[in-house]
């Protein structure tokens, strides 16, 4: 049964009963208050899709007036997954051969789709260059791709052809034997010149889209840095480039981290 009270996407049954203070409210209203991840609208589809029943029964009206103790069920839907299309997008690639394909990924192209990026992805465009030999461990919408890179960051992406150089790659990249290596512009300059930032990453409690820095229950995350130029007076520089090293791959790590220390990524919408 799923919780009407997590924000976390959901699909199955969920069952709500009318209490004394509902009576007399419409249907529709009722239901949107009691699971606010469905807009109204939404309900109303569901009831006239046949997905809502009461006591057993199906209803379709969404005008009924609710009754104490009524219990309904508004079964959601799994969501479809659609099929990511081949595109002709011009890539930059690196290396090549019949197990994996080296990609140099500009800043501004999203990697696979997602909510908001149905296509124009480099998904879609290995679709095109590379037809059906690509790696298919990471399912329908993450053919081949073994990492990730942030759609604002550019650098050397590998993809596997083949599920075996998928599962080679991905234990070299959990064993940590893959040396990630990234430039990055921040404001300011840090207080050291080159330091080890260690701490636990999770999502926001006020932002899912956005990862934090948490005190316990995150997921490890380690970025070594190195400044390498300043740009400024110096005795105050306005920006710094700094040579980052990652020991651990999270998500938005280095923009994280660097935000965390007081010094983040010029540019960055979310964390700067």
């Amino acid at each position: 049964m799923s919780d009407p009270q997590n924000n976390e996407p959901y699909h199955g049954p969920v069952h709500v009963t009318v209490d004394e203070s509902a009576a007399g409210d419409r249907l529709d209203k009722w239901l949107a208050r009691m699971i606010p991840q469905l807009s109204r609208a939404r309900i109303q589809s569901l009831l006239h899709e046949g997905n809502v029943t009461r006591d057993g029964g199906t209803i379709e009206d969404p005008s009924y007036r609710v009754k104490p103790a009524e219990s309904f069920c508004v079964d959601i839907p799994a969501p479809v997954e659609a099929t990511p299309q081949p595109q002709q997008i011009a890539l930059d690639i690196r290396y090549e051969d019949a197990a994996l394909i080296v990609i140099d990924k500009p800043a501004g192209l999203v990697v696979h789709p997602g909510a908001g990026n149905s296509e124009g992805t480099l998904v879609n465009a290995l679709l095109h260059h590379c037809g059906d030999s690509l790696s298919g461990i990471g399912g329908i919408k993450r053919p081949g791709i073994v990492h990730r890179l942030d759609k604002d960051t550019s650098g050397l992406l590998v993809v596997a052809k083949t599920d075996l150089a998928h599962q080679a790659l991905a234990a070299q990249f959990e064993e940590h034997s893959v040396e990630r290596r990234y430039q990055a512009l921040v404001w300011g300059a840090p207080k050291h010149a080159e330091d080890r930032i260690e701490t636990q990453l999770g999502r926001s409690r006020y932002n899912r889209q956005k990862m934090t820095v948490l005190r316990q229950n995150g997921k490890h995350a380690i970025t070594n840095y190195r400044c390498t130029d300043y740009y400024g007076p110096p005795a105050s520089p306005l920006a710094t480039r700094v040579a980052c090293r990652l020991e651990t791959g999270r998500t938005h790590q280095i923009r994280v981290h660097m935000a965390h220390i007081g010094h983040p990524i010029i540019g960055d919408p979310v964390y700067g």
